[in-house]
C-alpha cells in the first residue's frame, strides 16, 4: 500500500477553483484501495502570515469541513491538524541541524521576499524544513505536488538523504507525484480564480449570497437575441466544468442559436452549482454548526497520525543518541 501525504493550507474557505482543481482529484486519489492518504491542515505553517487566533480557528474549521463535505473518507484515511501532532516540531529541530543555510536561502518561498527582508520572519525562512518534517514524520511514499512546488519536495529529499548518509537508512525518501494537468478554473472576471484577485466563488455561501456572486460574473454587452460564443464567455467556461455533458451541450447550442441572455446563463450556472454541491453544502453547514463534532474527527485523525509519527521519531532519536 502506498502512503500519500498532502498538506492543506488553512487560510479561509476553499473556493471553486480549489475544489475542482485540487480537492476533488485528491479525494479521488485517496479513495483508491491501494492508497493510504494522510491529509493535514497546516496550521503551524499558517502562523508565518496569519497572526489572528480566531481567524486561524475559523479557517481550520472551514477547511476541514470542506474536505469532509466533499467526500474525504476519514475512516479509510487520516485527516488531522498539524498542531495536534507536536512531534513534528521536535523533528523539525533535528532536521534544521542537517540543513545548510544556502539551501534555504535558495528556496523560492524565501527568495520571493529576499528583497524585503523586513517582511521575512524566521518561520518563512525555515518553512521548507517544517515541510520536510511534515513529510518525513509519516514515512510518506508519495507527495502530490504541482511543478511550482517541486523545489520544496527536492529539499525534503535532500535533507532525508543527508541524514541517511550519516546515520544509515532511517528516513523514507519520498517521491513526487507530479500533477501534470491541473485544471484552470476561471474567476468571475475571466482571470484564474484566486483569492488574491478577489474573483472567486465560494460554493458554501448561503444561496442568496452565492447568487449575488454568480450574477457578478463579467460578460460582454451582447443582447439577448444575439448569438454568442460560449468559448469566450466566463459563465459558460465555469458551467462546463460543473455540468454534465448533456447539460453542457444544451447550453452551448442556446449560446450559438441566440435567444439566451447572460442572466439566463448565470441562473443556469447557479442551478447546477446548487445541484452538484447540494449534499456537500448540507454536510459543510452541519459541521460548521457543530464544531465539537468536527474537532472530534480531527482529534481522531491526529491519534492515528501519531501512531505513525511516534516510531519514526524514535528511530531518529535513537540514531542521534537521544534514546
Amino acid at each position: 500500500m502506498a502512503r500519500i501525504l498532502t498538506g492543506i493550507t488553512s487560510n479561509n474557505i476553499p473556493h471553486l477553483g480549489n475544489v475542482l482543481g485540487a480537492m476533488l482529484p485528491a479525494i479521488e486519489l485517496s479513495n483508491k484501495a491501494e492508497n493510504e492518504s494522510l491529509y493535514f491542515i497546516a496550521d503551524f505553517h499558517s502562523l508565518i502570515s496569519l497572526k489572528d487566533a480566531e481567524a486561524r480557528k475559523n479557517s481550520i474549521n472551514a477547511v476541514a469541513a470542506a474536505w469532509i463535505a466533499l467526500g474525504f473518507d476519514t475512516n479509510k484515511n487520516i485527516l488531522y491538524r498539524q498542531s495536534d501532532v507536536p512531534q513534528v516540531t521536535e523533528l523539525t529541530w533535528y532536521l534544521n541541524c542537517f540543513t545548510p543555510y544556502p539551501m534555504l536561502a535558495n528556496a523560492t518561498s524565501f527568495k520571493d521576499k529576499a528583497s524585503r527582508l523586513s517582511e521575512v520572519n524566521t518561520g518563512l525562512f525555515t518553512y521548507p524544513v517544517l515541510m520536510a518534517a511534515d513529510i518525513l514524520m509519516y514515512d510518506a511514499n508519495f507527495v502530490p505536488v504541482g511543478k511550482d512546488q517541486l523545489q520544496h519536495l527536492e529539499i525534503t529529499r535532500d535533507i532525508a538523504e543527508r541524514f541517511n548518509h550519516q546515520y544509515g537508512e532511517t528516513l523514507v525518501v519520498p517521491e513526487p507525484k507530479i500533477e501534470e494537468s491541473v485544471m484552470i478554473v476561471p474567476g468571475t472576471d475571466g482571470q484564474k480564480m484566486s483569492k488574491s484577485y478577489n474573483n472567486f466563488i465560494n460554493i458554501f455561501l448561503p444561496e442568496k449570497e452565492l447568487k449575488k456572486v454568480v450574477m457578478s460574473i463579467i460578460t460582454d454587452s451582447k443582447g439577448v437575441e444575439e448569438p454568442k460564443d460560449p468559448d469566450t464567455c466566463n459563465v459558460f467556461n465555469l458551467y462546463k466544468l460543473v455540468a454534465n455533458p448533456t447539460q453542457t451541450a444544451d447550453l452551448r447550442a442556446k449560446y450559438i442559436s441566440g435567444g439566451l441572455g447572460y442572466g439566463h446563463a448565470k441562473t443556469a450556472l447557479l442551478d447546477v452549482l446548487m445541484d452538484k454541491f447540494a449534499k456537500a453544502r448540507e454536510t459543510y453547514n452541519h459541521l460548521i454548526a457543530n464544531t465539537k463534532e468536527l474537532d472530534a474527527i480531527l482529534k481522531q485523525g491526529a491519534t492515528k497520525a501519531a501512531t505513525i509519527a511516534t516510531p519514526v521519531l524514535a528511530r531518529v532519536r535513537q540514531k542521534l543518541g537521544y534514546l
